[in-house]
Order: C-alpha cells, then sequence, then structure tokens
C-alpha cells in the first residue's frame, strides 16, 4: 500500500468569469474573502498537493464551504482546475481527451454519491448493472455479476424490487454495489452516509470496512464528520477555505493538530475509542532471551527493574519476575530456563481501542503484551502510557 495511484500537485481552482486574472491575488496570499469583494471570484481550492497510496482510504474532511466537494469532483474531471496537475498512475488526466476521459471515467472511478443518485424506473439490479451496460457488457454477464455485488453488500433477493421500495440504507447499498460493480480501482464516495440515520450510518460504515478488508481498493472519502473521519480513513486531509490545514494518520491528527482550526475539531473526539494500542505501545524495557538465570538477574539488576519479558528467538513466551528467578537459583537441584519458568499473562491486539483494552491494563500489575493474530509481538503497554495519551498534556509517557 506504498505506492501512490494518486497525485494532485499544485491545485487551483476559482470560480469565476476570469479566473487567471486574479491567480496573483491568490499566489500573494490574499484572502478569500477579500478576494470575493474585490473581483467577485471565489476561491474554491488553493494550493493543493496531496499524494494518495494505493489501497488505502483517504479522507477529505472539512466544514460546509471548505472545498471538499470542489477537490472530490477534480478527481475524475467533473470539474477542472484553474491552475494544476492531476496524475492517476503518473497519467496526467488533464491531458486526456474526451473520449479517453470517457474511458477514464467508466474504468478508472466510480462514484457513491450523498442522495443514492440512483435511475427510479430501472429495477435494482439494473441500477447495479448500468456502469457495465455504459461499458458495453453483455446482459448476461453485467446481471451475473451485479448479482454478486448485491449479494456482498447484503441485498440478495432485491434484485427486481425499484429504488422506492427500499429504505435510505438500502438504497446506499445499491449505490455502493453499483460502484464496486464497475471493477473500477478508484471509488470516490462524497458525504456518501450523511444522509442516513446514525444507526444505519454506523453499519454502512461497517461493511465499508469489512469489504476494503477484502477489496483494498483506493477510496477517497469526503465527510464533515470528523468521528467517521477517524473511523475509516487510514489518511486523513482537513481543508479550510479552500487550503490544507494538515494531512496525517488518524492518530496524527489527534494527538499532533496542525493548527487552531484543527485543534477545535479534535479537542471533544473520544481518544480512548479512536486510538489503539499500536499508538500508545514501547518497546519493553527488559527483553530476556538468554536461559542462563544468573545473566538474567544481572540484567536485571543493571536496568534495576523487577521484571523482564521472555522471548525463545524471537518468539514471545511470557514475563517473569526477580523474585521468580532469585527463588529458583536458591531451589536445590537443576534450574529450570527462562522459557519453563515464564508466566502467561494476558495480551492485547495492536488494534484493539484504548476503550477496550483500559480493564486489561489496569487490571495487570506490568505492562501488557501486544502480540498480533500471528502471534508476533509489537511492544508493551502500560498504565501510564495510557494516561498520558488520554490526557490533554499530550506528553510522552515514562518506559514501561
Amino acid at each position: 500500500m506504498d505506492e501512490p495511484i494518486i497525485k494532485i500537485e499544485g491545485l487551483y481552482k476559482i470560480f469565476g468569469t476570469n479566473p487567471e486574472s486574479v491567480m496573483a491575488m491568490v499566489m500573494d496570499g490574499a484572502s478569500k474573502d477579500e478576494i470575493l469583494s474585490k473581483t467577485g471570484h471565489a476561491v474554491g481550492l488553493s494550493n493543493i498537493n496531496l499524494s494518495i497510496k494505493r489501497g488505502e482510504i483517504f479522507v477529505i474532511m472539512g466544514l460546509s464551504g471548505s472545498g471538499k466537494s470542489t477537490l472530490i469532483r477534480h478527481f475524475n474531471r467533473l470539474i477542472d482546475p484553474t491552475e494544476g496537475k492531476i496524475l492517476v498512475d503518473d497519467v496526467d488526466v488533464m491531458g486526456l481527451g474526451q473520449k479517453e476521459l470517457e474511458q477514464f471515467r467508466r474504468h478508472r472511478m466510480s462514484m457513491v454519491f450523498q442522495h443514492f443518485g440512483l435511475m427510479p424506473h430501472r429495477t435494482v439490479i439494473e441500477n447495479v448493472a448500468y456502469g457495465l451496460m455504459v461499458q458495453g457488457v453483455n446482459k448476461t454477464t453485467r446481471h451475473e455479476k451485479a448479482t454478486t455485488w448485491l449479494d456482498a453488500v447484503g441485498l440478495g433477493g432485491y434484485e427486481d424490487q425499484y429504488p422506492s421500495q427500499l429504505s435510505g440504507g438500502q438504497q446506499q447499498r445499491v449505490g455502493l454495489a453499483r460502484a464496486l460493480c464497475t471493477d473500477a480501482d478508484i471509488l470516490l464516495m462524497d458525504e456518501a452516509f450523511s444522509a442516513l440515520d446514525p444507526l444505519i450510518r454506523s453499519e454502512m460504515q461497517d461493511q465499508l470496512i469489512e469489504l476494503q478488508d477484502k477489496l483494498r481498493k483506493t477510496i477517497i472519502f469526503i465527510t464533515h464528520d470528523l468521528d467517521e473521519a477517524l473511523r475509516l480513513g487510514d489518511k486523513i486531509a482537513i481543508l479550510k477555505d479552500g487550503k490544507l490545514s494538515q494531512v496525517g494518520k488518524p492518530e496524527e491528527i489527534l494527538l499532533n493538530p496542525a493548527d487552531d482550526y484543527v485543534e477545535a475539531f479534535v479537542r471533544d473526539v473520544n481518544r480512548a475509542r479512536v486510538l489503539t494500542a499500536d499508538v500508545v505501545m514501547k518497546p519493553p524495557v527488559l527483553r530476556l532471551t538468554k536461559e542462563n538465570l544468573d545473566d538474567a538477574l544481572e540484567q536485571m539488576r543493571g536496568k534495576k527493574h523487577d521484571y523482564g519479558y521472555v522471548f525463545e528467538e524471537d518468539e514471545y513466551r511470557g514475563i517473569i519476575t526477580r523474585e521468580i528467578i532469585e527463588n529458583e537459583i536458591d531451589s536445590p537441584g537443576p534450574n529450570a530456563n527462562l522459557c519453563e519458568l515464564a508466566e502467561d499473562m494476558a495480551t492485547v491486539q495492536p488494534d484493539t481501542s484504548l476503550e477496550e483494552i483500559l480493564p486489561t491494563t489496569l487490571g495487570q500489575p506490568y505492562p501488557v503484551p501486544v502480540v498480533g493474530e500471528d502471534g508476533e509481538f509489537h511492544g508493551v503497554v502500560s498504565r501510564k502510557s495510557m494516561i498520558s495519551i488520554l490526557s490533554d498534556n499530550n506528553g510522552t509517557s515514562d518506559k514501561a
């Protein structure tokens, strides 16, 4: 997921009769309001530079009028920029002729709209298969594919219904299935869930996450809702008055807001629900890999630590205390090795929310190991690191 599929370079959009005439004012740093009052031109976007990786959900968010919907419409050239480049797999979309642009829209990008955008006179399966029909795919094939995608979004059996017979959430599922049915590798989703009530909206978010785990599409998702952005986004771009305020991973946006505008956005976010164990974990202070008990005890004394985490090569085996080692050394007969003495303790997974792991962390006398589903050891989470990151001061926590 490291390879950029979309690059936006130096993108400007000025609305008005002579956009080029006000570019000098924009470049000189004149405000959006000043340009509007003096020239009658509206600055939609100003010097946007973005790199979007293949297979990620890239969320663009901001308040009404921030330019987010204007920006997404540049990706498939529903709007042409005043200046700037739009590169998809290093192809400059601005250089495409009309026929090339039509093919680009049909095959590379699909769009999911806020108000569903379904055709009321067509059945559900006809709506889902519409993009394939435009591509010239025969009826049998396109209906087979449409049926598959309806099943994928939980609407198997609704093929012959009409949009008016469906709930809002079901209509949006049809819209999602239609976008996926064309096999486009880029999905544009403009406020796709904002017209839904909170419960259905949450279900649609869950479904998108579940589908993305399987499909690994590149998704550009527009929203004005920070909770939605933090839940869905691999990366988030925050717009204000047509300019980028900050671009970063959800935890970067939350913990290190770039300016007062972003800080105001994140102020009331429940960090425990958003942040995960991998954000707060640290390497263990004492990592024991030798079987000799005397060596392990010497390491503990050197670190002034009364416990350590035991590994057999790279495999995590458990935790051991200084008291256990000293008692074993003092016991008669041959000593057990570290791996035999290591004790199990509760572990958490890297993607588990802090809200979920808080009881485990508070209930253990030592920092809790973070271990993936494959058994790979990632680090430890301590009470102090949890308290530090969940407090307002964002200071660095002490070592675990």
